[in-house]
């Protein structure tokens, strides 16, 4: 018999019905995938399913837990299912663990919440959960809080909440989503030893076929709220029936790494940007007093015109450090950095100097775009300013360039008029785009622009970038942590590691033979093995 069955769910807000018909079905043990775009209903579908929706959602259908219908279940008799019966992984978790409570302290209320425990059975329960989801030395990380954790260990820390009392079901929405690679990739064999020991059933949501390859038995595709397609993975990998299917399957396999299409750029191009010798350290404290942290050391590297060079590494390798160093956000302890051989960053107290023109040559694209972007007002005025504020120009210049823009980066006209809580991600993230290019700049630094969408989403962002770049004669430092879109988009790579650059060279090269132990980790573990490009058998599929 299935743990948790969905029947014909049925979610609506007001008279929008956002979820149509969704049914689906899984059994003790199994991992099934739901898969889609922002906005397709996943995780919507869930919440509605399992009552967590706000007052005010309508849903209308069956779920059944263990053989008894919960839909419409006394608040009371919910609560109880949930966390005891059925575990929950949220995608944020610095957002989902509260900021002022020790993990140990979060970890014990999932278990007090439904079973009296005395204080040392407690604290031994906890810290064996926080050793099992791989939490070094538990004893001494119990009384730390949230913001003391990577966000890979602070997923840890949720997943440790998640299992606290043995449930029968995880329902896992978006668990990997913003990691680097290499933590992506010890999550889901955290998730899948668990549920292996413990005989867990796992719902697994993401908007990133590749991921869920690794880790689902069955797959359920939704888009607009209703399901497209639902098979065993391996049909779903091999003969898709439908185009949406293939569509994402297309955009997750950006990931495939001999795919690189890209050709390194004639030798005789010029160097736009040098960073020579870069060290960075930021004072801390530890518990023996202060200390001196380094961050950065001995970087040096060039981004010709008309490039892209792909910044890649884990989270805290120093990527985004080096980004604000180049955008003059920051400044260099040793070294410099220059732009058409003019150093604008060095150390010493006034070591950036950046006039008017250095600063429209060299624009910034942020991670997140909604906190990028101002949210009380209107598209038109945000990307007005940087004209009212360099360019000197007249309302009307002004006016006609604003939506020149727009049109650059394929938005609708209408956008202009609303504020940024009104467009999807990826509608922001082109309005970051548009702000980016307004002034005509030499260099974009592109931190992580990408890594906060959908798998479609980044697919068409990166095209657009691609497009831009051939437009505008334009050279991007591109800083991911996703292998895969830097193998989609950069001409060369640059890989860091702790701080240092371990291997540097065209990204084909560097992709398909790397010589750095640390760069064959990081490509080892991107995720969809399954879905990894083989040009041998794509020859044979073109001719079949």
């Amino acid at each position: 018999m299935p743990i948790f069955s969905v029947a014909d769910l049925r979610v609506a807000f007001g008279a929008s019905e956002v979820v149509q018909g969704v049914s689906f079905a899984i059994e003790p043990g199994s991992t099934l995938a739901i898969v889609g775009e922002s906005g397709s209903g996943k995780s919507v579908s869930l919440l509605g399913a399992t009552g967590l929706l706000p007052v005010g959602a309508s849903v209308r259908g069956s779920v059944l837990h263990n053989g008894t219908e919960i839909l419409g279940l006394a608040a009371g008799d919910l609560r109880r299912r949930r966390g005891a019966d059925i575990g929950f992984i949220f995608q944020d978790p610095l957002s989902n663990l509260h900021p002022l409570k020790t993990v140990g302290q979060q970890i014990a209320e999932a278990i007090t919440a439904h079973r009296k425990v005395g204080r040392r059975e407690l604290r031994e329960r906890v810290l064996d959960l926080l050793a099992d989801v791989g939490i070094p030395d538990p004893s001494a990380r119990v009384n730390d809080y949230p913001r003391q954790f990577s966000g890979g260990m602070r997923q840890r820390v949720m997943i440790a909440a998640a299992i606290a009392l043995n449930p029968g079901l995880i329902i896992a929405d978006e668990p990997t989503t913003a990691l680097d690679v290499t933590v992506q990739a010890s999550i889901l064999d955290l998730l899948k030893r668990i549920q292996q020991e413990h005989g867990t059933a796992m719902i697994f949501v993401s908007h990133d076929l590749a991921v869920v390859s690794d880790i689902a038995d069955d797959v359920l595709v939704m888009r607009a709220g209703q399901v497209v397609e639902q098979a065993p993975a391996e049909l779903i990998y091999k003969a898709p029936r439908r185009a949406y299917t293939r569509e994402l399957l297309g955009a997750a396999r950006l990931g495939g790494l001999a795919t690189c299409a890209t050709s390194p750029l004639l030798p005789l191009s010029p160097d736009l940007l040098s960073v020579s010798a870069v060290a960075r350290s930021f004072a801390g404290r530890s518990a023996a007093g202060a200390l001196v942290r380094p961050v950065l050391r001995d970087i040096s590297f060039t981004v010709r015109e008309n490039e892209i060079v792909g910044l890649v590494g884990e989270s805290g390798s120093g990527k985004s450090t080096i980004g604000r160093l180049i955008a003059g956000l920051d400044q260099p302890d040793e070294g410099s950095i220059s732009l058409r051989e003019r150093a604008y960053s060095r150390p010493g107290p006034s070591g950036i100097s950046i006039d008017r023109k250095l600063r429209s040559d060299i624009q910034v694209i942020f991670q997140d775009p909604y906190a990028s972007l101002n949210p009380r007002r209107r598209i038109r005025s945000i990307l007005a300013e940087p004209f009212i504020i360099a360019a000197k120009m007249d309302a009307v210049a002004i006016r006609r360039r604003v939506e020149e823009l727009v049109r650059d980066v394929e938005l609708p006209g209408d956008v202009l008029d609303r504020f940024p809580a009104q467009l999807s991600g990826g509608q922001r993230q082109r309005v970051a785009i548009a702000r980016a290019i307004a002034l005509e700049p030499s260099l974009i630094v592109a931190d992580e622009p990408v890594s906060a969408l959908d798998i479609t989403t980044q697919a068409k962002i990166i095209k657009l970038l691609q497009a831009i770049r051939r437009q505008r004669n334009l050279s991007l430092l591109f800083i991911s942590h996703d292998l895969g879109v830097v193998s989609e988009l950069c001409d060369r790579v640059i890989v860091l590691e702790k701080g240092i650059i371990v291997e540097a060279g065209d990204t084909a090269r560097v992709f398909g033979a790397p010589r750095h132990p640390y760069t064959v980790r990081l490509i080892d573990a991107i995720p969809g093995k399954v879905l990894r490009y083989d040009p041998v058998q794509e020859r044979i599929a073109a001719h079949a």
